[in-house]
Order: C-alpha cells, then structure tokens, then sequence
C-alpha cells in the first residue's frame, strides 16, 4: 500500500499541517500507531518547554557556580554548587589532581 500526504490539523494552534508520506513511513518504522496532534512548530514548542531537544539524555542549558580554582586561584565556573569545606578545581588542575590520585 503506497503512502501519500495527509492534511492534519494542530490540536495547539489549529493550523493545518502536512503529515508527508516520508513522515508516515518515519513513524511506522518507529512503532508508532497514531498520527501526529501537533504540527512541527508547536511539537519544536513543547519540546524545549520540556525542558531539551527530544532526546534521551539531552537537557537544557546547566546552570554554571563562579568559583575560585582552590589550587592555581582561577575565577572559574562549575555545574554543581559547591559545599564549604570541599575543594574545587578549574578544568586543568582538576585533571592534575585526578591523575594523581
């Protein structure tokens, strides 16, 4: 059975939107039973106010801590906060300290 495009309409924004015959065959490859809801604007929407791309493992931009490298001084900028009492390096004192260890 040949594929051909399908008209949809937006369940967000109400606009009507091309499922192609291309796209269809994307979907059944995947598993996937249903049509798509959301045309590809409003799908792009919702996947960066989930918070990433659409793929596993992919997140939205880190939140950075300023921080002074405790061996060399570096104003430098981590992706955790850090505890008192607990040493934190830049990138490249981080590496010396690790090797040696």
């Amino acid at each position: 059975m040949s594929l051909q495009d399908k008209s949809l309409q937006c369940a967000d924004c109400a606009a009507t939107f091309t499922f192609s015959a291309e796209d269809q065959e994307f979907f059944k490859s995947k598993g996937y039973t249903n049509e798509p809801k959301r045309c590809p604007t409003c799908r792009q929407t919702r996947k960066t106010e989930r918070g990433g791309t659409g793929g596993y493992g992919q997140t939205s931009q880190r939140q950075m801590f300023p921080v002074k490298c405790a061996e060399c001084g570096k104003d430098t900028e981590v992706p955790f906060e850090p505890r008192s009492g607990r040493p934190v390096y830049c990138s490249a004192c981080y590496s010396k300290v690790r090797v040696s260890r």
